[in-house]
């Protein structure tokens, strides 16, 4: 049974009711603290529009490739329809770890996003971007061009919204073993004022 602490309580018609409440060392933090919401709304934005933009892409790149592909050397064939594949299918897996990292607030799956856009996407779309021998078609740049705003936009604001995130996270944390370590005393503070009655 929880050690209570009680106090009168003033009600109409001249009575008092005592009113049991429990101590300050036995309420937990996360009761008194409200949840922030972390998610990022301009990060969800970008993704929103980017999921609309992507089909666009595809349908674009694989026409503009299509179009240049019997130009091309051997390699740069293989090239190109590697990198595309490759945007194309981790594009959508990317897309998806951004919507539920950012909007149910799980930093592994908004850190893998952040991973993804960085070392995968952004340096392929570099290289179809700025390598002069894979006949750069003018549509083919222009979305080129735009993705990449999407991308350095989206990358900027995964980071901020994961810093935030983990900082929360790590209060949290923090909070948690004070909690716990409450709760010890508590427990122990019972046992005490048992062991005084049983004498």
């Amino acid at each position: 049974m929880p050690l209570l602490w009680g106090r009168f309580s003033p009600v109409s018609r001249g009575f008092a009711v005592w009113q049991w409440e429990r101590p300050a060392y036995l309420v937990p933090f996360h009761s008194c603290l409200g949840h922030e919401v972390l998610s990022s709304l301009p990060l969800q934005m970008m993704l929103f529009f980017n999921v609309f933009y992507f089909p666009f892409w595809c349908l674009s790149e694989g026409i503009m490739l299509a179009l240049k592909y019997g130009l091309l050397p051997c390699y740069y064939q293989v090239l190109l329809v590697a990198a595309f594949l490759i945007l194309a299918l981790a594009e959508g897996l990317r897309l998806y770890l951004g919507y539920i990292g950012n909007l149910q607030e799980k930093v592994p799956e908004l850190a893998g996003f952040l991973l993804l856009s960085f070392l995968i996407q952004l340096p392929l779309l570099l290289f179809l971007l700025t390598d002069e021998h894979i006949i750069r078609l003018p549509l083919e740049t222009a979305v080129h061009i735009i993705y990449l705003v999407f991308l350095a936009s989206e990358i900027t604001a995964a980071f901020f919204a994961l810093k935030v995130m983990t900082r929360q996270l790590a209060t949290q944390f923090y909070l948690k073993q004070f909690e716990d370590a409450g709760r010890f005393f508590a427990r122990h503070v019972l046992l005490c004022v048992q062991e005084l009655k049983a004498f």
